[in-house]
C-alpha cells in the first residue's frame, strides 16, 4: 500500500510505522466540539486545575527546585513501598505537556517516567506524530509506584495532586493531553469516562485539553490503537495551529 501525507504532515496509511497500527484512518475533521470546563463545587474539581479538595503549600519558581522538593515527599503511604520518588522530564518550556497515571516497575527502578514498555510505545507514537520525546513534557498524576502496578486511588491522586498542579504552573502547556482514566478523572471530572471522553477538545484558560488511552491499554487491547493515532492527529493539528499563531516556544 502506498502511503501519502495528508495536510498534518503525517502518513495517512501508517500500515508500517514502527508501533504498527493495524488500520489507521485518514486525516480527519473531529466530531467533537470544544468543551469549556467550569468549575464544579459538588465534584471537587476546580476545572482542568484538579481536586479542589487538595492542600497546595508548595512554592517553587522552578522545575528543578519542583523536583528537589517533590523527592522529599512522604505525605502517603506509597513512598513506603517504592524505590523512589519519580518525578516528571522533558521540556520546561513544552507547549504539550502529558500526563500518565503512575510508575512502574521499570520507572521506579529507574527513577523516570514512561520507560517501560508503555513508554517506549508512546516514544514510537510521539515519533510518528512528529515530536520528539525530549521536546515534549511527560509526568504522572501520583509520582511513586502503587503496589503491583495498580491504580492509585482517589486519595493517593488527591495527596500528590499538588506536585502535579505546580508542574503544570511552571511548564504553561498549550496543549495538555491526559493518558488514560485517571489522568482524565483528576485533571477534568471524576466522573469521567475515558471511553466516552478521549477524542474531545476541553479548554481552560489558553489551554487545551484531551484525553486519551494510556499506551500501556494498548498493549493490552489493539483494537485502541486506532482510536489513539486519531487523537494524536488531532494533537498534533492543535500543536501546529498554535504554533503557527503564537510562534514556536519549544514543542
Amino acid at each position: 500500500m502506498v502511503s501519502r501525507k495528508g495536510k498534518t504532515g503525517l502518513i495517512d496509511n501508517v500500515d508500517q510505522i514502527a508501533f504498527d497500527f493495524a488500520a489507521t484512518p485518514k486525516i480527519f475533521t473531529s466530531p467533537f466540539a470544544s468543551v469549556s470546563i467550569q468549575q464544579d463545587a459538588e465534584s471537587g474539581v476546580d476545572g482542568v486545575l484538579g481536586p479542589s479538595k487538595a492542600k497546595d503549600d508548595l512554592v517553587a519558581s522552578s522545575i528543578e527546585e519542583l523536583r528537589a522538593q517533590t523527592i522529599q515527599c512522604r505525605k502517603c503511604h506509597l513512598r513506603d513501598g517504592c524505590r523512589g520518588v519519580v518525578f516528571g522530564e522533558g521540556n520546561p518550556n513544552a507547549v504539550i505537556m502529558f500526563v500518565g497515571e503512575g510508575p512502574g516497575s521499570v520507572e521506579d527502578e529507574l527513577g523516570r517516567p514512561f520507560v517501560g514498555p508503555a513508554g517506549q510505545l508512546l516514544d514510537r507514537i510521539l515519533a510518528a506524530a512528529g515530536f520528539k520525546r525530549e521536546e515534549v513534557y511527560i509526568t504522572n498524576v501520583v509520582k511513586c509506584r502503587p503496589p503491583n502496578n495498580r491504580v492509585p486511588t482517589p486519595v493517593e491522586a488527591v495527596t500528590c495532586y499538588p506536585y502535579l498542579k505546580s508542574e503544570i504552573s511552571l511548564v504553561k502547556p498549550k496543549i495538555l493531553v491526559c493518558l488514560g482514566a485517571t489522568s482524565l478523572q483528576t485533571l477534568v471530572d471524576p466522573a469521567a469516562r475515558i471511553t466516552r471522553t478521549r477524542g474531545t477538545w476541553f479548554d481552560k484558560g489558553d489551554m487545551k485539553v484531551i484525553a486519551t488511552y494510556h499506551p500501556a491499554a494498548l498493549l493490552r487491547d489493539q483494537s485502541k490503537k486506532k482510536p489513539v493515532w486519531e487523537d494524536f492527529i488531532q494533537i498534533r493539528r492543535q500543536y501546529e495551529k498554535i504554533i503557527k499563531s503564537a510562534g514556536s516556544r519549544g514543542a
